[in-house]
């Protein structure tokens, strides 16, 4: 798929683990899926609560306040308007009891009827827990709905790692890398046209306790390149999933 087949995604369900994910991974994306006069519908799992730099519990109530009203500025750059909180604490999702947030995904899948849904693959693309769990619970929901969307996953390619040392430098891959993709296994490379990457970086500005001081360090020329790619693919198909070869006798 390329960015000109983009309206073959119709109806598309955004579904991620903490403000500022949805922009990074599929803002440009959502605004170009907007402009093209299509529902985009987004989901976030926890208020972000331990984005700042303390962890007090009065700290993390003005914290998640603070990254609440980001992401409302973030998707209205965006042009986003239709967005749902699963209320899960930041750091949390791991231990929670997963029932809840995969019976909410999964009726709130049931009523948009996504056709496609993008989420973080197993990896979490960073190797976040919350990200890994808010994975598992799309697949398990997925599993229930009465629709059947396209599952895409959140990806990279090794010509697409746009600024290597950016990553290294600020620890972005320190709890684990995302899923390198060949290009021939890439279902959508969407290198953003000028508005969409304006779009996105405006959103990211947006989300200012999380994104200011990178922009600060590395200037906003190189931050905009950095993020200019976005890229997904379809799930890796597990043999294990198959069933038990028959046994003749």
């Amino acid at each position: 798929m390329s960015a000109d087949d983009l309206t073959s995604m119709g109806t598309t369900l955004l579904v991620w683990a903490h403000p500022d994910d949805e922009t990074y991974l599929s803002g440009g994306l959502a605004a170009s899926l907007v402009t093209r006069g299509q529902r985009v519908v987004t989901v976030t799992a926890t208020r972000g609560e331990l984005g700042g730099a303390e962890t007090t519990p009065a700290a993390r109530a003005q914290t998640a306040q603070l990254r609440t009203a980001e992401l409302d500025r973030a998707l209205a750059l965006l042009g986003v308007v239709e967005h749902h909180w699963l209320g899960y604490e930041d750091g949390g999702c791991a231990e929670a009891d997963p029932e809840p947030a995969v019976r909410r995904l999964a009726d709130l899948i049931d009523e948009v009827r996504p056709d496609t849904v993008l989420t973080f693959g197993p990896d979490g693309f960073t190797g976040h827990p919350d990200h890994r769990t808010v994975s598992r619970w799309v697949d398990s929901a997925l599993d229930r709905c009465r629709v059947s969307p396209r599952l895409l996953h959140a990806v990279a390619t090794d010509q697409d790692r746009v600024d290597p040392g950016l990553d290294n430098d600020f620890g972005v891959f320190a709890l684990g890398q995302p899923r390198i993709c060949a290009p021939e296994d890439v279902s959508l490379r969407l290198p953003l046209d000028p508005e969409a990457l304006r779009r996105k970086v405006a959103a990211l500005q947006a989300q200012e306790s999380q994104t200011a001081g990178l922009i600060q360090a590395v200037g906003l020329e190189r931050f905009t390149a950095w993020v200019s790619i976005e890229v997904f693919a379809d799930p890796v198909h597990d043999a294990a999933d198959d069933p038990a070869p028959a046994v003749s006798h």
